[in-house]
């Protein structure tokens, strides 16, 4: 972060939007694995990896205690959550009933910016896919579901699903030598072209597809 002797200090980020940047940056960090399960939450030292103030950083982890991301045990303080592959099934199957609801959401109240975002997002997917550059396709999934969650306008539904989004990339990255980011890349391109087109019910079978898919990759994980 700049220093308080910088001729010309750049404006700060509001507060809001300061913790919002703070949890997709520990989100990433927790998903790609980079902060192992179990490991120990040190607010300063993840200010410090963030590059951001800890009231922000403060903030974001609050959230992720609430959404059951980071636990907080006693004597331990903040540490990373464990992946519970029993229960993976189960999250995929109320991440279905949300995603249903947000694409068509999306598909009714989109913008034709937003429409043309979701899909280049989901194109950008599928060329990182083709490279096998699973950071680079991880990151464009977070992009799309960005655009997504504020496309359908539904702020229930997108705060209930953010805890399953960030269960189920976790779980990608944990057992990703199972996936194929190609499928995953084509089924994303699909649910955001039928929410381009403005049709709810393709929307909803786009979800599904989705959903589908990363039903699939679960069970394979579960059933070796």
């Amino acid at each position: 972060m700049p220093s308080s002797a910088s001729p010309r200090r750049p404006r700060p980020p509001d507060k809001r939007r300061a913790a919002d940047i703070a949890y997709d940056t520990i989100e990433s960090l927790i998903s790609r694995l980079e902060i192992a399960p179990g490991t120990p939450v040190v607010e300063a030292d993840i200010a410090e990896m963030a590059g951001l103030g800890r009231t922000p950083v403060r903030e974001a982890l609050m959230r992720m205690v609430s959404i059951g991301l980071v636990a907080q045990q006693p004597r331990r303080g903040l540490v990373v959550s464990g992946i519970d592959v029993a229960d993976h099934l189960d999250v995929i199957e109320t991440r279905r009933v949300l995603e249903r609801l947000i694409a068509t959401g999306s598909a009714r109240r989109a913008t034709p910016d937003q429409r043309k975002a979701l899909v280049a997002t989901a194109q950008k997917m599928v060329k990182a896919a083709d490279k096998g550059n699973l950071d680079a396709y991880m990151q464009y999934d977070q992009d799309l579901d960005h655009i997504n969650h504020a496309a359908c306008a539904n702020r229930s539904a997108v705060g209930a699903v953010l805890p399953l989004v960030v269960r189920c990339r976790r779980f990608w990255y944990a057992y990703q030598h199972e996936g194929d980011i190609a499928e995953g890349a084509q089924a994303h391109l699909a649910m955001a072209e039928a929410i381009a087109s403005s049709d709810s019910a393709a929307a909803a079978r786009g979800a599904d597809q989705l959903m589908d898919y990363l039903e699939r990759f679960a069970r394979r994980i579960i059933d070796s």
